[in-house]
């Protein structure tokens, strides 16, 4: 049974008014920011809109070699790849290519001919690395992406929304050879036949604390861009989907968020509670949240927070590590964030080998 428990502090924090500007705010046909280590949104327009997404598509297909474990493995650059239209890395049929320094070429140089390359070594085929991309999305939980292609070249069936893309973006820079690609400016390949790679990020240059992600463009998507950048505690990841002024609005954007929020410690790991458990050894436990509580706030006006705890009634046997209970992060009253609380000791239960032991004792004194 669970019991709610007012115990920390209540902070009564006046901050802006939420981030959603008005969809004119932002000249692009869809865009979303989020913090990315909480998944606050900072900023939405038209984010469900199914679009399409162009070589931002090319996220999922970097995500998915990473995720192989296959990286150091020598491609056969295969002939299907060579010539695709488009942003080229210029591959050679029958090169020889590591396939991370495929990946590089694939998000510096936006290579779709590195995209048919890999799907093909991937998966034998770009049609069955769709079907891997799909699989991928889902497990994500991106309900409004469908892939066709692994490089965004155009199919009425390839789409995306601001919202599902920005989620992307955040998922695939959780892993760290990811993150480091697509922060990369400058890569020198191996192999039979080298490249000279430039990043064609803009904001790794021009934006402090840029980290990545992807632009895209097509005729029919326009300017497309996944951007991110860090300072300090908070990483804001957002995207812009056709957008004529994609640099500058993601420059805009990123402003705003940094502008207006601020991540505020509410609980360290650090903080111990004392519980009661029934029938065991010992009357009672320590026990702590497994992370900290951090969390953008508005830097000025609007918003009330609160901690508080929800705590399972222990009866022994109770182990080190166990989950007891959750830390509970409240924004005006509604839940935002939830970190689990785990035993920092083991308690027994008593049984006869206790009773006789403290028999025992008590005889002997």
């Amino acid at each position: 049974m669970k019991r709610l428990l007012a115990v920390l502090l209540c902070a009564f924090l006046l901050l802006p008014q939420p981030a959603k500007a008005e969809q004119t705010d932002v000249p692009a046909q869809a865009a979303y920011l989020i913090e990315a280590n909480s998944g606050r949104v900072l900023y939405a327009k038209n984010e469900t809109a199914r679009l399409p997404m162009a070589s931002t598509t090319k996220i999922m297909t970097a995500l998915l070699a990473v995720e192989s474990g296959r990286l150091t493995e020598i491609v056969t650059v295969v002939q299907e790849a060579v010539g695709t239209e488009g942003s080229s890395m210029y591959l050679r049929a029958g090169e020889k290519i590591a396939l991370s320094d495929l990946v590089y070429g694939l998000m510096l140089t936006s290579g779709n001919d590195a995209a048919v390359a890999i799907a093909c070594f991937l998966d034998g085929s770009t049609s069955a690395f769709a079907d891997h991309m799909n699989a991928r999305a889902k497990a994500l939980g991106l309900s409004d992406t469908h892939f066709v292609t692994p490089n965004g070249l155009h199919d009425p069936d390839h789409y995306t929304t601001a919202k599902d893309l920005a989620l992307l973006g955040a998922a695939a820079l959780e892993n760290p050879f990811f993150a480091e690609i697509v922060r990369t400016q400058y890569r020198r390949t191996e192999g039979t036949n080298p490249h000279t790679l430039k990043n064609k990020n803009r904001l790794l240059w021009e934006y402090e604390g840029g980290i990545g992600v992807k632009t895209g463009y097509t005729k029919t998507a326009g300017k497309c861009l996944v951007f991110a950048a860090e300072r300090g505690e908070m990483k804001l990841v957002g995207a812009v989907l056709n957008c004529p002024t994609m640099w500058n609005t993601a420059k805009s954007m990123l402003d705003a968020g940094f502008r207006d929020y601020c991540v505020k410690p509410f609980l360290t790991r650090d903080t111990l509670f004392s519980l009661p458990v029934k029938n065991g050894v010992k009357k009672g436990l320590s026990a702590a949240p497994i992370a900290d509580i951090l969390y953008p706030t508005q830097t000025d006006g609007g918003e009330t927070y609160s901690v508080e705890t929800a705590f399972d009634t222990l009866t022994a046997p109770v182990r080190t590590g166990q989950q007891v209970g959750s830390v509970l992060l409240l924004r005006d009253g509604e839940i935002v964030k939830t970190v689990p609380v785990v035993a920092c000791e083991t308690v027994d239960a008593v049984g006869f080998a206790y009773y006789l032991k403290k028999a025992v004792l008590s005889f002997l004194e």
